[in-house]
């Protein structure tokens, strides 16, 4: 049977298995997908060399794996399981197929923070403040933007127009803190907004899973909030939820989780809204298995992306968000079409 439950004095839980195996094959073809990521590139490596590895294999090859590719693939896929993570609470929290960090002001308060410190801070301060400057942008966006849509409370409707009249006015303050710029700043800031986990390293890698776990943690405690949050707000006010006060805290949440990850890896469009669908698409059941299947979505589309910017157009390194980009705009066309209908 695909259910059990578990019962324990004062504790009862039903646990459906069927969509756990459907993370179990979504973990298989992300494996799958790493392993070819990491075999591939200028210096393609065969099996026997990947497993030497483990037995201590050549040094040549083990910086081109260990220092060079692993923590570009472990970095690709923590920005896009967070930002994956991240749009599938801003779909819940809205209750708006089309919600997303990047549509609804989130990315864009990052990018512009981002740019406005690249283009006057950087050179006495150093890079180092960039991906603070990115956390700050998004955080205070999302605030910006439950504020503006505060009316006696906050419905979905508002929050999802707010929101996307606040990105349309933080994209023009980040068009015009570029056009007022250096060259040399535009185009690191140009390849930044476009999204790229080039030159990643171990320290990157810490520094994010670190945020991770510290995001994830409150997340875990409140998901049967982010669950009910899809239902109606009388609904779920009978059921004993205080919907304004988990609306914000789950927003917050949402938003400070977009918030590192482009910190750490830029601007990837469209991951914060494909990989949700895929997640639903995938498993109808709604919950912890519909986050992580998310979370895993999110990392194979920006992995994948990174592996084809990385590969098929050799000498070039090109930014793997061109690539996501690429998928994102016709699917969003697609949705914006299925709801019109």
């Amino acid at each position: 049977m695909a259910e059990r439950v578990l019962r324990r004095p004062g504790f009862s839980r039903r646990l459906d298995l069927a969509p756990w195996r459907r993370v179990l094959v979504v973990v298989l073809v992300l494996l799958a997908v790493a392993a070819g990521s990491l075999a591939t590139g200028k210096v393609p490596l065969g099996r026997e060399q990947l497993l030497a590895l483990f037995e201590g294999a050549h040094t040549s090859v083990r910086i081109i794996v260990l220092e060079l590719r692993l923590p570009r693939l472990v970095l690709g896929a923590l920005v896009g399981g967070l930002l994956a993570l991240s749009g599938w609470l801003f779909q819940q929290i809205m209750r708006n197929a089309l919600a997303s960090p990047d549509i609804l002001g989130v990315t864009s308060g990052a990018s512009a923070a981002a740019v406005s410190y690249l283009a006057w801070l950087a050179v006495p301060l150093g890079a180092w403040g960039v991906p603070f400057a990115a956390m700050i942008g998004a955080v205070g966006a999302a605030g910006l933007i439950y504020a503006l849509a505060w009316s006696r409370g906050v419905t979905p409707i508002r929050l999802v127009l707010t929101g996307i009249g606040v990105s349309a006015a933080l994209g023009a303050v980040t068009t015009f803190v570029l056009a007022f710029s250096p060259l040399t700043t535009t185009l690191s800031a140009y390849v930044w907004l476009t999204g790229s986990v080039y030159g990643a390293n171990w320290h990157d890698v810490g520094t994010l899973t670190l945020w991770a776990v510290v995001l994830i943690l409150p997340l875990a405690i409140k998901m049967r909030f982010a669950v009910l949050a899809a239902l109606d707000d009388a609904l779920a006010t009978g059921l004993g939820v205080r919907v304004q006060r988990q609306r914000a805290m789950l927003l917050a949440l949402a938003a400070a989780m977009a918030g590192v990850a482009i910190a750490a890896g830029g601007a990837f469009a469209f991951v914060g809204l494909i990989a949700p669908h895929l997640a639903r698409r995938v498993s109808r059941a709604v919950g912890a298995s519909q986050a992580v299947l998310s979370v895993l979505w999110g990392a194979l589309l920006v992995v994948s992306a990174d592996w084809i910017a990385r590969t098929v157009f050799l000498p070039l390194d090109l930014p793997a968000g061109i690539f996501v980009a690429a998928l994102g705009a016709p699917f969003f066309l697609w949705l914006l079409l299925r709801e019109a209908r």
